[in-house]
């Protein structure tokens, strides 16, 4: 906000704190021209040294007063201009002050997230779509009678919305525009369709219905509340909260979805045009960046009433947004590790008790911190107990491979074969769950011993047998497969050990030659569209058994499937000093086992493991999924693992050994005494090197009341500043332990 300062002036000298989105802790003072009016909120442009800046015109009541010391008149530089941008939101300024100081990361680097499309601030460039003419071409053909059977009243299309609706290439509607059927007109900058909140009148169940009206309750307050929906799978979860949408809808606030995977729900995206009669707006990494800064400016303005995003989303300037859903809110999608480091669930949580507005957790398989939170009274529990569908869940088998082992080089057990043969004869699909991308995940020679390892890295190549390469999934480095071994030089040597889908995938095919499959992992398409392609393809019964990574887990719904089969159940518990462990493999095969049977009266998951006794295992074929949250949270508690303390991870890196370990260590002998935090380390990490730089971690463990932070602040402060190439990152509540 403006200020008067006249240290050196005998006039009052008009100033404004501006925060940029750099890595600056800190904001700017500078001078306001005559004329020039300016508020808090404002876009500027301002000089920075030598180049401009885009900052935001920052307050004291945000949280993050001016650090500018006095200063000379005549050093003072002005603002050079004020954006024709409406103002950034009181409760977005604040939002990025919260989440700077929780997670101890520069506010300008959280700012940055907010203004992270440049071409926003921009002039607006006039889009082009076409019309329709209800002119007949004088040419027909196959592609353009697609057109015309798309193409209704007065509608402006976009070429390749019209072009993807039709399933023809662009090519098809130029050659429309110049046979004069159709023109090209530009789109107004406010013709974007607004979702109805009454296009149709769903049916519930009882059990849904009582749902419906606390969600909706909730949202007609216009306060903060936290409900968590727990539903099983199959139970309608998203058709119910999108009541929570239609109500904030109608009272004409806006609505922020989070999902995981936003780029690979197409099939949500589409329930939610049935819904509410048009598409949402959609964020995500995929998106143009013209796309991007429309996208930026409508939320800015009020005019994107419904966005459906990622975690990056939740950092959208809305300027009145009513309600947050976070979906699938379990999903360690939301743990964001690189640049600033955040957890997205709890800081939608946070952003909408600054908002005072609901928000909605939904999951079939809750986190033990939500859970948690709602046996304290902290938020709402409404639960989904039945499928809609008024099927059962599916009958869950362990498949003890000590005594109904693979073949020899083989991975599926006879036990699990049998039913996928007697679900082909049914005319019925077939899934295989395995969260191991490629064809095996270690490559080593039979004649020396030598193992394939990332020069990069502390960690074993992945054999990608369709492209023919090893790659680290690590650091992205990759080589092609080697004819001989580089270290003893024998040809034909090199053997791949254990399996990846590929290797899973080639052994499907030798074993039911006659079936389609289809094998779906992240690394096998080109691109999202492509993703989004084999599971519309799968969805609508073109495979007769899928193959798939953790991509298959991910809400979706296939009609047709009613086997599930795990192949590595155990993988996930092998995480060793990993305290989710154990929550999240639970998680994960109940949710890939929960496709199974949706649609019909019987559903099957069979789970491959040697530990049948394991708890985890137990719960998941019992069904008893609180009695493994009770035995979870009592370990945590006993342990003062999170929710019932905290947790803070410092990991220092150099590219020279010895300059990390020595820091780290300094580091860890300036640490101030505290009885209620305990301090481990340093280590090594587990994965000790990665992008070449060496890696050590120290971890913080306090009681759940105790302020981390300050703690982690005045513990810094007394630090000098990491010297050379070493690095320190500081993650607040870890989820990777690596």
């Amino acid at each position: 906000m403006p200020i008067t300062d006249d240290l050196f002036a005998s006039e009052p000298i008009t100033l404004v704190d501006v925060q940029l989105p750099l890595a600056l802790d800190k904001s700017y003072a500078y001078s306001v021209p005559e004329g020039m009016s300016l508020s808090a909120g404002d876009f500027v442009l301002v000089p920075l040294g030598q180049r401009k800046e885009i900052g935001v015109i920052w307050d004291h009541e945000t949280g993050h007063p001016s650090k500018a010391k006095p200063f000379d008149k005549s050093k003072l530089k002005a603002v050079l201009a004020k954006l024709d941008v409406p103002p950034l939101p009181e409760v977005s300024r604040k939002f990025v002050s919260w989440v700077a100081r929780y997670n101890l990361m520069p506010i300008g680097m959280v700012l940055k997230m907010v203004m992270s499309t440049p071409q926003a601030f921009e002039p607006a460039k006039p889009r082009y779509g076409v019309r329709w003419t209800y002119q007949a071409p004088d040419r027909r053909t196959q592609g353009r009678d697609k057109v015309l059977q798309v193409l209704k009243d007065d509608k402006i299309w976009l070429k390749k919305e019209l072009a993807d609706a039709a399933a023809v290439g662009t090519g098809v509607i130029d050659g429309l525009v110049k046979a004069g059927t159709l023109i090209l007109v530009e789109i107004p900058a406010s013709a974007s369709a607004q979702p109805k909140p009454e296009f149709i009148t769903p049916h519930f169940s009882d059990d849904q219905n009582q749902v419906v009206q606390i969600l909706r309750g909730a949202v007609q307050t216009r306060s903060y509340s936290t409900t968590l929906l727990d539903g099983v799978t199959g139970a309608g979860k998203t058709e119910v909260y999108f009541e929570a949408v239609a109500q904030a809808l109608s009272q004409g606030q806006q609505v922020l979805i989070m999902l995981p995977e936003i780029a690979l729900t197409s099939g949500f995206i589409s329930r939610f045009e049935r819904r509410f009669g048009v598409k949402p707006v959609e964020w995500h990494s995929t998106v143009s960046a013209g796309a991007r800064a429309r996208i930026w400016r409508s939320v800015l303005s009020g005019e994107a009433k419904a966005v459906i995003g990622a975690r990056s989303g939740l950092f959208l300037p809305f300027q009145n947004l009513g309600l947050i859903v976070v979906d699938e809110e379990h999903d360690t999608a939301f743990k964001q590790e690189d640049r600033v480091t955040y957890q997205g669930r709890d800081m939608a949580v946070v952003r909408a008790l600054l908002g005072q507005i609901p928000i909605i957790l939904a999951s079939a398989t809750p986190s033990i911190e939500s859970y948690v939170n709602v046996r304290q009274g902290r938020y709402r529990h409404a639960q989904l107990t039945q499928r809609f569908s008024g099927y059962a869940l599916p009958d869950l088998s362990a498949i003890d491979l000590r005594k109904h082992p693979p073949e020899k080089g083989q991975w599926l057990s006879p036990v699990l074969r049998e039913a996928m043969k007697e679900t082909l004869a049914r005319t019925e699909q077939s899934l295989l769950f395995l969260n191991r991308r490629g064809y095996a995940p270690l490559t080593l020679c039979r004649a020396c011993g030598h193992r394939f390892d990332c020069p990069q890295c502390t960690a074993w190549l992945v054999h990608h047998h369709r492209r023919h390469r090893l790659q680290c999934h690590h650091c992205g480095f990759s080589t092609p497969l080697p004819k001989k071994c580089p270290k003893c030089e024998t040809e034909n040597a090199l053997v791949p050990c254990g399996p990846g889908v590929e290797r899973v995938a080639e052994e499907v095919e030798a074993v039911f030659p006659d079936a389609r499959v289809a094998l779906l992992s992240s690394d096998l398409a080109p691109n999202v569209q492509a993703l989004r392609e084999v599971l519309r393809n799968v969805a609508e019964g073109d495979a007769d058994i899928v193959i798939g990574t953790q991509i298959v887990a991910k809400g979706h719904n296939f009609p047709r499937l009613t086997c599930v089969g795990v192949v590595d159940g155990d993988l996930g518990l092998a995480q060793g000093g990993d305290p989710r462990a154990g929550e999240r493999t639970f998680q994960l095969l109940q949710q890939v086992t929960g496709r199974a049977g949706r649609f019909c009266d019987y559903g099957r998951g069979f789970i491959q493991t040697y530990l049948p006794e394991h708890p985890v295992m137990q719960a998941l074929i019992s069904g008893d999924r609180d009695a493994f949250l009770e035995h979870e949270i009592n370990m945590r508690h006993l342990a003062g693992l999170p929710p019932f303390g905290r947790m803070a991870s410092l990991i220092v890196s150099s590219k020279v050994r010895d300059m990390a370990y020595e820091f780290a260590r300094l580091l860890a002998l300036k640490a101030p005494a505290a009885q209620t935090i305990q301090l481990l380390g340093p280590v090594e990490a587990p994965i000790s090197v990665i992008r070449g730089r060496h890696r050590f971690r120290l971890l913080l463990k306090s009681a759940r009341d105790t302020d981390i932070q300050e703690y982690l602040r005045v513990w810094l402060e007394g630090m000098c500043n990491p010297h050379g190439d070493v690095k320190l990152n500081i993650d607040i509540d870890p989820y990777n332990f690596l």
